[in-house]
């Protein structure tokens, strides 16, 4: 079902949104290079060494190949003024006159393969790393979010960070390809302006004075594309949401039921319309400046060029030296043109690099401690509640207050209660999902947080009622419950008999090995019921101490809901278990029942016991057994 739609507001800057960053800022990015490069370097040293060799040797190609060029304009007019006279090319050829001009001929020619050999051999060693590095980062990316709070996914600032911080790690490979490009066009700039410092060093000068204005104009017209793309990181996340809500096999039945193409198409529009807006007047600002700046950078060249002209007519060039310092400002100016507005985007996609960096710099708050303990094998006391308190950030409710009781080793304990009572948010602090913001937990008399978080995880066995349904076969379904016991067919099998989810693997085409889920081809969608059977198995999957569910029979009637917590209690003998429902009739089989109402405890005590006292527990029971009536 379409959750809640987001609503088409336009950008407007706020607290948390990155304006316009100044020069200072963009400098002070530049210091993400070094790590980037080294990531580079250790995703794989030969094919960036091969890459960087390579560019070296085609570095030097163009300042060879335009000398080349000079001397066989030079050969060429000392055979005009030599006045020879050949009346067939077999003639001029056995004259030997020709082979001077021929050998420099066939090195030029031998240069262009050359350097298009070596630029698709370059392309090859980049295509190659790029993929690699986009791997190895996407790796780090998953491995690194899988550290962080169930609370930071919970935070619509860290949702944006993670989307920028998930772009970056397939968008900043052209960064590579940019940073060794400028190292290879470095090298042949400083070969053409040792040229032109040779002949007319006052080039250089007018060069640099053409060049700066389009620089400025390339730094500051990238400073505002990054910010514009900062600031829209949360509308563009909308979009990817409407996008995914119109046209998506999740919310297809809605889409058509409820005829809701035209809403969300309507949505999409305006907010895209508005993206657009912004990006059509930064691109406008952006191609006007650009060409007045880039028109004072032809200025400066034909001014060099009418100064190597006279020179030449003058007779201090010959017709290939006017060929070569023309053919150097040229390719100079271009270069460095090149160099310096590279090094604005290098600034600008440094920017960028900060996205991703400070993904990583996100320090989980849930973690171990350094001499954490196992968890008792197994567990004796059980776990204490101590006046527990948790409430959501920037809520002003507290989710759960005062909480005082006692889950005890082996008792099956349920917790009922109303929408938004807390139950969940409870199985979830005893998970270390989350830590009370007040009060402690405890396990076996200790803190919880005295444990190994990995080992506290591994020792409990929960399915929420928003489970997973992955796309993958039905045993991979299951086996995910106990990921190092994924080849494990007999215990995946038994983890389905025990959750009644094996009737339903009997029923695909495949069994085990069917991928269930429309996504993708061949797969079977299931029921509701079907897929929580499946979700139930993982939780028999893991050989834990604790045992929880969280209301996943919701989509099952009320008999197959008694029938799983009835097969639950039986198998979770000598286990310590947690029961969810709404239904209190299936939760009556529990040894103990705690009520929850507005995150505090309400009453507590056995099916009969609370019936008796006549709190909501019994108010609620005879309201839904007046339904079955």
């Amino acid at each position: 079902m379409p959750g809640p739609v987001p609503a088409a507001t336009s950008p407007t800057p706020d607290s948390g949104k990155r304006s316009n960053p100044s020069l200072r800022e963009r400098v002070s990015a530049l210091r993400n290079i070094p790590p980037f490069l080294r990531e580079i370097w250790a995703t794989s040293k030969p094919l960036t060494f091969a890459s960087l060799g390579l560019r070296l040797i085609r570095a030097l190609l163009p300042i060879i190949t335009l000398y080349i060029g000079k001397l066989i304009i030079d050969e060429a007019v000392r055979l005009v003024s030599l006045g020879l006279v050949f009346e067939t090319l077999g003639e001029a050829w056995r004259s030997g006159q020709l082979n001077h001009l021929l050998i420099l001929l066939a090195i030029e020619f031998a240069l262009a393969i050359l350097s298009d050999l070596l630029g698709r051999l370059v392309s090859y060693a980049d295509a190659l790393l790029s993929e690699l590095f986009t791997n190895a980062t996407s790796v780090r990316l998953m491995e690194h979010a899988a550290t962080l709070d169930l609370e930071d996914f919970e935070d619509p600032d860290l949702q944006d960070k993670l989307d920028r911080a998930r772009r970056q790690t397939m968008g900043r490979m052209n960064l590579m390809s940019q940073l060794f490009g400028q190292a290879q066009d470095a090298i042949t700039v400083v070969g053409f302006a040792a040229g032109l410092l040779i002949y007319a060093p006052w080039l250089m000068v007018l060069l640099a004075v053409a060049l700066i204005p389009a620089f400025v104009g390339e730094a500051h017209f990238n400073a505002l594309n990054y910010s514009l793309n900062f600031q829209w990181t949360p509308e563009r996340r909308q979009l990817e949401y409407l996008r995914q809500m119109g046209a998506s096999v999740e919310t297809a039945k809605e889409v058509k039921i409820f005829n809701l193409n035209r809403f969300f198409i309507t949505r999409f529009r305006q907010l895209s319309d508005k993206f657009y807006a912004a990006n059509r007047a930064l691109a406008g600002r952006r191609a006007f400046w650009g060409t007045l700046l880039a028109a004072l950078g032809t200025l400066g060249y034909y001014v060099a060029y009418a100064y190597i002209a006279w020179r030449t007519v003058k007779g201090d060039f010959s017709i290939g030296d006017l060929t070569f310092l023309a053919g150097s400002f040229r390719r100079l100016r271009q270069l460095l043109e090149s160099l310096l507005i590279g090094f604005s985007q290098v600034a600008g996609q440094a920017l960028y690099l900060d996205d991703l960096y400070s993904f990583f710099e996100i320090v989980p708050e849930i973690a171990s401690k350094p001499d954490a303990m196992p968890v008792p094998q197994p567990i004796r006391k059980g776990f204490t509640f101590d006046n527990v308190g948790f409430r959501y950030p920037d809520a002003e409710k507290w989710a759960l207050r005062g909480l005082n009781f006692e889950l005890h080793a082996g008792e099956v304990l349920a917790l009922v209660g109303e929408n938004g009572a807390g139950k969940t948010t409870l199985v979830k602090l005893l998970a270390r999902l989350y830590e009370p913001d007040e009060g402690r937990i405890l396990l076996d008399g200790r803190d919880l947080r005295e444990y190994n978080l990995d080992d506290l995880r591994a020792n409990i066995g929960v399915i929420f009622q928003d489970f997973v349904r992955y796309h993958l076969t039905a045993g991979e379904n299951i086996g995910v419950g106990q990921i190092d016991a994924m080849q494990d067919e007999v215990r995946i099998r038994e983890a389905a008999r025990r959750s009644m989810a094996d009737e339903v693997v009997a029923g695909l085409p495949r069994g085990y090995k069917q991928v269930i889920g429309r996504r993708f081809k061949d797969g079977v969608d299931l029921s509701g019921g079907q897929w929580q059977k499946i979700a139930i198995a993982r939780a028999y999957m893991r050989d834990a101490q604790v045992m929880i569910l969280d209301e996943p029979t919701a989509a099952l009637d009320a008999r197959a809901e008694f029938e799983v917590f009835q097969r639950f209690k039986e198998l979770s003998e000598g286990k310590t278990a947690v029961l969810i429902s709404h239904r209190f009739s299936s939760v009556r089989m529990a040894d103990r029942i705690l009520v929850l109402a507005e995150g505090r405890l309400e009453a507590s005590g056995t099916h009969e016991q609370l019936l008796a006292q006549g709190g909501r527990y019994a108010e609620l029971f005879e309201l839904q057994a007046a339904g079955y009536r």
